[in-house]
């Protein structure tokens, strides 16, 4: 039997109520129901409802699953840019994605920073022409972190009728995100949701799909199966275009109602607490310290630290505890560990893999 606790970036710890949960979709064989049928309509319809109240989704977005947080880079850059696309790159995942635009064929421009660093708005010059912002909330690579204000200056820099994209893959639902300055919102299940992986959560409003539909019209490709307007007209049916993850949409529906009966601002709370508890320790340790050095763009839910002894053999002291922390990013692998602070670990947990931490002589 498995009893590690898991504090790797994602697939990460399972929400507590899950195995519950699975248990009572094997007894029902969820994962032999048809896509097509009135019951998935009615999972489809709770997952929908219960995400809109746990993150205050206004009426004019819509909630669109796919298979990944990864398709929807592909997805946004054909269903919403003509020519020309920005982004702003501070690690790996925000960098793929601009490269994404280029491989598409797109005039894709860059404000760049070092990994670990985060972005001063002010330096930021957006041109006139860009028709998509992706902004990376959460670097899930480098532990670096927007706040919603930043978030909101960047809008007040953005030209009228470009859109706003918002990668909260490895935060939400910790960030509250003002919805009426940003245009897209996307996350993956396996990491804050803490659901097994499989499915990409794609929150899009109605200028997103009133930019694909004109794209459309032109006669432009915006893809194939999964094209916005696709995705709407089955979504407005609580139906898929394609056979999904069934299993993970029930999961998914299941959770989110467990997390709205604690609440956002609960969760939101615990988070800040649980993150400040991991970095006083990594402030005060001599074996690990914060990647990202100002405080203000350190990541809450993805916390990176430097470390003096490999990442490897911290995982081997920690695997006799049954813990596990996530090493370091690509290049970083060894020489960082990146610390999952999701709503599925508890505080007792957290403070757990600190003193098993603190053992190998911090």
């Amino acid at each position: 039997m498995n009893n590690k606790v898991y504090f790797t970036p994602g697939p990460s710890e399972l929400y507590p109520t899950v195995a519950q949960h699975l248990q009572e979709a094997m007894t029902q064989k969820i994962g032999s129901i048809s896509h097509r049928s009135k019951q998935f309509q009615e999972i489809y319809a709770s997952a929908e409802s219960g995400l809109r109240e746990l993150l205050q989704l206004p009426d004019e977005y819509e909630v669109l699953f796919v298979a990944s947080a990864t398709e929807v880079w592909e997805r946004a850059i054909q269903n919403n840019v003509r020519r020309e696309s920005f982004h702003l790159v501070n690690g790996s995942f925000s960098k793929r994605f601009y490269e994404t635009a280029q491989e598409l064929g797109r005039e894709a421009h860059v404000h760049e920073v070092p990994f670990s660093q985060g972005f001063h708005v002010e330096s930021i010059t957006i041109p006139e022409t860009t028709e998509l912002v992706a902004l990376i909330q959460n670097e899930t690579s480098s532990g670096t972190s927007m706040t919603v204000e930043e978030i909101d200056q960047i809008r007040d820099k953005t030209p009228a009728d470009a859109l706003v994209y918002v990668d909260a893959v490895s935060s939400l639902p910790y960030p509250a995100f003002d919805y009426s300055r940003v245009d897209s919102v996307y996350f993956s299940v396996q990491k804050c949701f803490g659901l097994p992986a499989g499915l990409g959560v794609w929150l899009v409003n109605d200028r997103c799909l009133a930019k694909a539909r004109e794209l459309q019209e032109e006669g432009l490709s915006i893809g194939s199966y999964h094209t916005l307007p696709s995705l709407l007209e089955k979504a407005l049916q609580s139906q898929t275009v394609e056979t999904p993850n069934v299993l993970n949409i029930y999961l998914l529906a299941k959770v989110v109602t467990d997390m709205n009966q604690k609440g956002a601002e609960q969760i939101r709370q615990e988070t800040e607490a649980k993150a400040a508890r991991i970095y006083t320790f990594l402030e005060q340790s001599k074996l690990f310290a914060p990647a990202v050095e100002q405080p203000a763009h350190r990541s809450k839910t993805t916390i990176v630290a430097n470390t003096t002894m490999p990442a490897s053999e911290v995982n081997k002291h920690l695997a006799q505890y049954d813990l596990q922390v996530g090493s370091g990013y690509g290049k970083y692998k060894e020489t960082q560990i990146r610390i999952a602070n999701f709503p599925a670990h508890s505080m007792e947990q957290v403070e757990q893999l600190l003193e098993k931490l603190k053992e190998l002589g911090s």
